[in-house]
């Protein structure tokens, strides 16, 4: 089961050649990632005020396929690929209509606030797992 989120390529998006800046997919499949933790009814800013917890990104593979333009229409796939209670590895693609431009591996574990690792509590494991 994976979580689509759909956003537009605005001109800042782009660099001079009219293509999407490589940087910013990886804001693409940030906001993604936020709506796929909003989808399974989690509120990260309360999970940081009462536990103590917040995600961080560890590792990020990606493969840039093909480029997205100004006003193309992207959908972001988020899927889980592995869940433990200190580190989440999930796949992110990015397509326009059936052709995948973007394709990536991201591996995220949890924090306390002062950057040290910490477990997720059983609850929010199984609603990533929904």
């Amino acid at each position: 089961m994976s979580h689509e989120f759909t956003c537009r390529v605005y001109y800042e998006d782009t660099d001079l050649a009219g293509i999407v800046y490589y940087a910013n997919y990886f804001k693409f499949i940030e906001r993604a990632r936020s709506e796929w933790v909003r989808a399974a009814g989690i509120d990260q800013k309360q999970l940081k005020d009462e536990s103590g917890i917040v995600f961080a990104v560890r590792q990020v593979h990606a493969d840039y396929l093909k480029p997205a333009a100004f006003d193309d229409i992207l959908r972001v796939e988020t899927a889980l690929n592995t869940l433990t209670p200190a580190r989440i590895v999930l796949s992110q693609a990015i397509w326009r209509e059936e052709m995948q431009l973007f394709d990536s591996t991201v591996t995220l574990v949890c924090l306390d606030e002062t950057g040290r690792p910490k477990r997720l509590p059983a609850d929010i494991c199984r609603r990533l797992q929904a």
